[in-house]
Order: structure tokens, then C-alpha cells, then sequence
């Protein structure tokens, strides 16, 4: 019997993290380091290898199908206002929970300060980073969405939005030229489209292994316990909000605007809800979540193929959520009161954040940085949050994940590019 990819994924995920702790509790963490987590690394690596050639050829021809500049400027114009409503409301989830159940008057006083103390350094290297990303201007990320050199941005996957202003240049350039000079370019971007996705079909052979060693790797990394009891209710506040998100906005939106039902939906995504969970990495996902949306959820490659690469690059609602709760609990955790104003103003500061957030591990603690800032909260009370961080940003990429899979779902119903009967599988 053939075992659906998702359920090896699912089955390599328990197995890591069993794996994982009994070699914990053996003593014998350098083992899993060593010889375990590199597997880890390569499947990552091999997922982000693929990302960027996915995106620009996906991109170029999903562009060049439309035959319409309008119709990529409607496009994108959903698009962009979908994924702002989706990150206000994210944020705003966040700061309700967080105001409700007050996560930061649980930590005690022996507790704030050994987090305070033991994470102070990590700390510090995020508010450096986060300080030479300010230093630069307010409106240095619009500059950097413009690159100077494109094949420079192509060998960084942090530099995706540069990727993707060109490789959309080029799509409306193929537009505007006469169709029987574009139509060789189209075929040649056509026929790579086909290998890159065979090959993505290849490196997801090794998901279970991949997944595997990653789990392993965390459970021998993660602090102990006891650390993390302390941060408990604020780790189930995110949780908790996260889960709103997942199991009732996004279906919201799903059965009221795309008439699409839910479960139909998460099962064709799980494969790549599940790699999100264990790479932490939405753009390492991308080329998982861009097969699931087209060949599983329905949605037409004119549209994947632009919301996605996009949405890995500029949707974080986990994230944003995420930043509002730990604003919040760190204000509450040091005693600092956040009036109305204040925090309106995260709400404001977590989505422009989240849009600047890279599609790696962790980036959104940088973003977090700035967020602190203009709040009025001391940057150094990131320490709290650093024992339970990991944990958390694998749940939170489930969400930016999931979000963009629903918003390219519901675009791709405005506009008629959704058939949820197809499959090519």
C-alpha cells in the first residue's frame, strides 16, 4: 500500500522527536548533532536551492499567460489588499489575547531574571541586527526592493522581493512584445517549469528523512523544561491564537467568499503545513505549498504562481501575531503599561514589520526588535522569549504558510481560476 507523502512526513516528525528524546535523556545530544541534524540542513537546503528558480520561472509564466497587463495589476491588487486584511486581523487577534489573558503577570520574579540573564547575549545580537536595519533610513526597504545587480538577489534567497520585481519586469515585458517573438521565451520558461517541479518531486523523497533529523536535532536543542514552564501561558496564548487563525478565520474566508470547504482544503495542503512545521522556513516550503495550491487545491498556475511567491515574501500572520502577543507580554512581564494609542500603533508597526520579515528561521525576532522599539519597550526584554522561540516559530510558519495558501485560494476565485474539482494526481 502507497503511504501518502503527509503521512510520512507526520510519521517522520514523531519518530525525530522520540528519537530525540530518548538520545536526550542518554546524554548523547552530541551524536544527534554531529551525525543527525546535517541530513536536516541538506533537505532544507535542497528545498531553498530549488525556491528561487521555482519562483522565477513560475513567475515569468504564469505572467505571460495572462496577455494583459490589466489583468496582473487586478491581480495584484487583490492580492495585496487580501494579505494586509489578513496580517491587520492577525495582529489584532493577538493584542485582544494577549490584553485577555495577560500572559506576562504570570512569570515570577526568580524567573524573569534567569531569562533576563541567560539569553541576555542572544538578545543583543537580534537588537544589533534589528539597529543596522533602522540606522539605514525609513524608507530603505522600498529601496531594497529594487536591486542593483539581479543576480546577486538571485543568490540570496533573503533578497526574494528583488527577485520577483524583476522576474515580473520580465513578465510584462513578454506581454507587451508581439506574441510570436515572446512565444519561444514562453515554451523554453514553460519546459523548465516542468523539470524544476520534477525535481522538486525527487527532493521530497527524502522528506521523512529530512523531517526526521530535524526533529531530533530539536528535541536535543531545546532548553530544559523547566525553563519553559515559566513561559507556559504565554506560549499557549500564541498557540491559542495561532489556532484561531487556522481552524476558524481561514475557513471563514474559505467557506464564505470561495465556497470552498474546509477540510477539502487542509488535506490538500497538510504536506505542506507539515514541512512548514519542520523547517521553519516558509520560502524552503514555497515549492511544496505552490505543488498543493495548484495540483491539490485547485487553484489555476496564473495565480499560484504570482500570490505565492509573493505571500512567502510579504504575508506573515503568524509572525505579526506573534510579535503583538510578545510585545504585549514583555511590556506586562516588566511592568510597563501600553495604553490605546501604543498599542494601535503595534498594530500599525507588526504588519509593516511582518512584510519585512525574511522567509528564514527566527526573522521574525529581528522584526520583533523594531516593534519593541516603537512602543516604548525595553529591546532587552527579548531574552524572555528566546527559551520557547523555536517551538513557537514552527507554529507560526504553519500560519504564514496556511495564509497564503488561503488567500491564493480566494483570489484565484475572484477572478474565476479556481477549479476545485482538478487534480494531476
Amino acid at each position: 500500500m502507497k503511504i501518502a507523502i503527509h503521512w510520512k512526513i507526520l510519521i517522520g516528525m514523531i519518530l525525530g522527536l522520540a528519537f530525540g528524546f530518548f538520545m536526550k535523556n542518554l546524554e548523547l545530544k552530541g551524536i544527534v548533532i554531529d551525525w543527525i541534524k546535517p541530513f536536516g540542513t541538506i533537505f532544507i537546503n535542497l528545498l531553498k536551492m530549488i525556491a528561487v528558480p521555482l519562483i522565477v520561472v513560475s513567475l515569468i509564466v504564469g505572467i505571460s499567460d495572462l496577455k494583459d497587463v490589466s489583468k496582473l495589476s487586478k491581480l495584484g491588487g487583490r492580492t495585496i489588499v487580501i494579505y494586509l486584511f489578513t496580517t491587520i486581523t492577525a495582529v489584532s487577534i493577538g493584542l485582544v489575547l494577549a490584553n485577555l489573558i495577560k500572559p506576562g503577570n504570570y512569570i515570577n520574579e526568580q524567573s524573569r531574571k534567569s531569562l533576563l540573564e541567560n539569553f541576555a547575549g542572544d538578545a543583543a545580537q537580534k537588537i544589533e541586527l534589528a539597529a543596522s536595519a533602522k540606522s539605514k533610513g525609513p524608507l530603505q526597504p522600498l529601496v531594497d526592493i529594487v536591486p542593483d545587480n539581479f543576480f546577486r538577489a538571485l543568490s540570496d534567497n533573503a533578497s526574494m522581493l528583488q527577485v520577483i520585481l524583476f522576474v515580473i519586469l520580465i513578465g510584462i515585458g513578454l506581454i507587451l512584445i508581439d506574441e510570436n517573438k515572446a512565444k519561444p521565451v514562453v515554451d523554453f520558461f514553460k519546459g523548465l517549469n516542468d523539470v524544476i517541479l520534477k525535481i522538486i518531486d525527487v527532493i521530497m523523497l527524502a522528506a521523512p528523512i529530512g523531517v526526521f533529523a530535524l526533529m531530533a536535532s530539536l528535541m536535543v536543542e531545546i532548553p530544559d523544561f523547566s525553563t519553559l514552564n515559566a513561559l507556559g501561558v504565554y506560549a499557549l496564548t500564541v498557540i491559542l491564537g495561532l489556532s484561531l487563525m487556522v481552524f476558524v478565520f481561514y475557513p471563514t474566508l474559505l467557506v464564505v467568499f470561495a465556497k470552498y470547504p474546509p477540510i477539502k482544503f487542509f488535506k490538500a495542503i497538510s504536506p505542506a503545513q507539515l514541512l512548514a512545521f519542520s523547517t521553519s522556513s516558509s520560502a524552503a516550503t514555497l515549492p511544496v505549498t505552490m505543488e498543493c495550491v495548484t495540483e491539490h487545491v485547485g487553484v489555476d498556475e496564473e495565480v499560484s504562481s504570482f500570490v505565492l511567491p509573493l505571500g512567502a515574501t510579504v504575508n506573515m500572520d503568524g509572525t505579526s501575531l506573534y510579535q503583538s502577543v510578545a510585545a504585549v507580554f514583555i511590556a506586562q512581564a516588566l511592568g510597563i503599561p501600553l495604553d490605546l494609542q501604543t498599542q494601535l500603533m503595534i498594530v500599525v508597526t507588526a504588519t509593516l514589520a511582518s512584510i519585512g520579515s525574511a522567509a528564514v528561521p527566527s526573522a521574525g525576532m529581528v522584526m520583533l526588535v523594531i516593534v519593541l522599539g516603537q512602543a516604548g519597550i525595553p529591546e532587552a526584554g527579548l531574552a524572555l522569549i528566546f527559551a520557547i522561540d523555536r517551538p513557537l516559530d514552527m507554529c507560526r510558519t504553519v500560519v504564514n504558510v496556511t495564509s497564503d495558501a488561503t488567500v491564493s485560494t480566494l483570489v484565484a476565485k475572484s477572478i474565476g481560476k479556481l477549479n476545485p474539482f482538478y487534480s494531476n494526481k
